[in-house]
């Protein structure tokens, strides 16, 4: 066989292999017990739902909601991933501000079709590449190894965006605390508080507004107080906050006033925002030398010495 006839075969190869993926998933996707739950609990959520009104009727009918719930279903019908990497995936999203019941689902459904549109683009441009071209193994690993990067791409960008909510939990939570010092001072309950300083933090940081409010519909429902900070601590898994729920369940369980536990967390709180603000202000020389080097000092360079450079090039040409 000719050489090109020979790349041909192994690139139909690879293709069909990547088609029997499919087709393994395709066949899994309509048996196995963890899908026939999910997609019973979700026709009976979907009846539940038809006689709740038209609204929800209109809502369901919405292009993302079915594109969801369709990636949904693909990531409730992949065997690859147990349930204790689901629980893991699940705690990540709550972190990231996802707390729908098929957010797991989508994120385990992106990675699938991300990796698999990553190993189908490896053999289809592989055969370009002068390396990957002549070394059937070697476009193999490749193909292997751009599925296992799309499979992590999707839990990085998830990881990435904690991370940014978080931070910008941070930033605001000091205002909180001052504005939660201020409601509880005027004789407010702990649920009321909370409910007042989601509502005006709602433009200023979002976020944090999201959380306080939750926690203050899971104290009106609850009535579990320790219950619902605990779980306020768990979802922003921040150091401040789990110091401002230790407060306030201290407060609570042994009668101290809470304004006065309030006040010092604030005050401590404002004082290591702007001790960080302050670090980050002195790490900023350090870091501005390389962007100087690279950028700035051979702009002045050429100004400086250009207009000698060009007098003596003209000097050593007449001297010619």
């Amino acid at each position: 066989m000719k050489p090109n006839q020979v790349e041909t075969l192994i690139n139909l190869l690879m293709l069909l292999a990547l088609f029997a993926g499919l087709a393994i998933w395709w066949m899994t996707r309509h048996g196995g017990q963890r899908g026939r739950i999910a997609e019973r609990a979700r026709l009976a959520g979907a009846n539940l739902r038809t006689t709740a009104g038209n609204a929800d009727e209109e809502e369901d009918t919405h292009f993302r909601k079915r594109l969801m719930r369709r990636l949904a279903r693909i990531g409730d019908k992949l065997p690859l991933f147990d349930a204790k990497y689901r629980l893991k995936l699940q705690q990540e999203l709550i972190k990231s501000g996802y707390r729908s019941n098929l957010s797991v689902s989508v994120l385990l459904a992106s990675k699938f079709c991300v990796g698999l549109v990553g190993a189908t683009l490896t053999v289809m441009l592989g055969s370009r590449i002068p390396v990957l071209g002549h070394f059937p193994a070697v476009r193999g690993v490749a193909m292997l190894a751009a599925f296992i990067v799309g499979m992590i791409v999707p839990e990085y960008l998830v990881s990435f965006m904690a991370r940014r909510r978080r931070a910008a939990m941070a930033s605001c939570l000091p205002d909180a605390l001052d504005l939660l010092v201020i409601c509880t001072n005027a004789g407010n309950s702990l649920g009321v508080s909370i409910r007042r300083v989601a509502d005006e933090m709602k433009t200023i940081c979002p976020p944090l507004s999201d959380e306080f409010a939750f926690t203050a519909d899971e104290l009106k429902l609850s009535g579990d107080s320790t219950r619902a900070l605990h779980g306020l601590a768990e979802r922003i898994d921040l150091p401040s906050i789990r110091a401002l729920i230790s407060t306030l369940t201290q407060s609570m369980r042994y009668g101290t006033p809470i304004t006065q536990a309030l006040r010092t967390l604030s005050r401590t709180e404002r004082v290591q925002h702007m001790a960080s603000l302050e670090e980050k202000a002195a790490q900023l020389a350090p870091k501005m030398v390389v962007p100087m080097m690279f950028f700035i000092l051979p702009a002045i360079i050429a100004i400086a010495a250009g207009p000698s450079v060009i007098q003596l090039l003209a000097f050593i040409d007449k001297t010619k």
